[in-house]
């Protein structure tokens, strides 16, 4: 059977090359017993690989179970899979055939297998190597005789360094990869999905198909498609259902495209969890502390060679640097105390004009000066946020990128210190 006729057989739709090859390497897999891991974004349609192998197979008239990992309770998840005994555990009444245990001879498809728990993730090793397994609650042990199949929409190179995921189990479940190419890379078939869905949701519905303008086909390949084939088919059957005209042109199909979308850029790569704002804060938080404990070094220099009697002191260029991060941040009241104070330079001179040239007053002030290293963090980070949010006329996006944190991070900031 070639491909196209495969095509026919279970309604694939397409001629990318990337789906073919999928094709092609689940034909040539489905005479023998080889565990198989199909990968793709969620929406690739993962779930047709495994019906290809199974029904091209010498097991295709034995059982095929699909099983959704991810939507199993984890407290039952090993029953389910195993089966259990009587009263293995609180409202067994009786016992029960788990889906191994059932499949004997045919084929079990584990989809969203990276949700797997780690204690579940054991036994399914042990039956991918030896066939045996053992029902909860029991200590008999089952001999079964299944091929498996398994789909997963996670990066598991990830998984297994987050401890997620086991290697091991990984490379018995992956013996032959099969990777299907999300629908952004395979813009020939976009038209071709959506002619399609549009004459199902005709039938369906019993009305004319809808039809895009050459304009619309172009947008239409355009949009990266996030959630694959499954999102093309939904917007096809809400235009289908909503709009009265059957011609679809770019701007009437826009309205049904959610614009927040990054072009060309997968779904699951936006991984900005909360793990990653606590990362972000506390970067801010180091940085802050270093040039403080910087400028209070700078500083400290400065103010010796003042009181030392040194009343020209020629600064460095980090010097002027510091006083003039300490000048942007204190007000004109308190800045005339500190040059009072005797700490002048050419710096003073342009940001005060008005200033003249000054001595020092006090003679005990050698033994007053005390620098104040254990400055507020909270308020320190406030006054960052402020003075972010002033120079950029209260645009968060331009003032988040001033303190290199994200947009969320900076709302949250701004809440928690009631910013307006």
């Amino acid at each position: 059977m070639n491909i196209q006729q495969i095509k026919q057989r279970f309604g694939i739709i397409g001629n990318s090359s990337g789906l073919n090859r999928a094709l092609e390497v689940a034909v040539q897999v489905a005479p023998t017993d080889i565990s198989v891991l199909v990968t793709g974004e969620s929406g690739t349609g993962k779930e047709i690989i495994p019906q290809v192998i199974h029904q091209l197979s010498s097991r295709k008239h034995g059982s095929y179970i699909a099983v959704n990992c991810g939507a199993i309770p984890e407290g039952t998840i090993d029953s389910e899979l195993f089966g259990h005994e009587k009263g293995a555990f609180t409202g067994a009444s009786g016992s029960r055939k788990g889906y191994f245990e059932v499949a004997d001879g045919g084929t079990i498809f584990l989809d969203e297998v990276a949700e797997l728990p780690q204690q579940t993730q054991v036994r399914l090793l042990r039956v991918l190597e030896t066939g045996e397994f053992i029902r909860v609650g029991s200590s008999k042990v089952i001999k079964t005789n299944v091929r498996v199949v398994a789909a997963t929409n996670e990066n598991m190179a990830k998984a297994i360094q987050k401890n997620k995921f086991r290697e091991d189990l990984l490379y018995r479940l992956s013996t032959v990869p099969i990777k299907l190419p999300p629908l952004r890379e395979r813009k020939e078939d976009i038209h071709l999905l959506f002619r399609k869905f549009a004459a199902d949701f005709a039938e369906k519905y019993r009305m004319p198909a809808i039809k895009l303008d050459s304009e619309g086909v172009i947008g239409l390949e355009k949009y990266p498609w996030p959630g694959n084939i499954r999102q093309l088919k939904n917007v096809v059957e809400q235009i289908s259902v909503i709009e009265n005209e059957r011609a679809i042109s770019a701007e009437k199909l826009k309205s049904y495209l959610p614009e927040d979308v990054i072009p060309e850029l997968p779904s699951v790569i936006n991984e900005k969890s909360s793990e990653s704002d606590a990362f972000s804060d506390r970067e801010l938080i180091y940085k802050f502390l270093f040039d403080m404990k910087r400028d209070m070094n700078e500083l400290k220099k400065l103010v010796i060679e003042l009181l030392n009697g040194n009343k020209d002191v020629d600064l460095t260029g980090s010097q002027r640097d510091v006083l003039n991060r300490v000048y942007s941040d204190i007000s004109n009241e308190d800045s005339k105390r500190l040059l009072e104070a005797g700490v002048r330079d050419e710096v003073h001179k342009t940001n005060y004009p008005e200033q003249e040239e000054m001595t020092i007053v006090d003679s005990d002030f050698e033994d007053h000066v005390e620098v104040e290293e254990s400055l507020s963090l909270e308020e320190r980070e406030m006054e960052f946020v402020k003075k972010a949010l002033e120079k950029h006329h209260g645009k968060r996006k331009d003032a988040a990128k001033e303190l290199g944190i994200s947009e969320r991070t900076l709302y949250r900031k701004i809440k928690e210190y009631n910013l307006k």
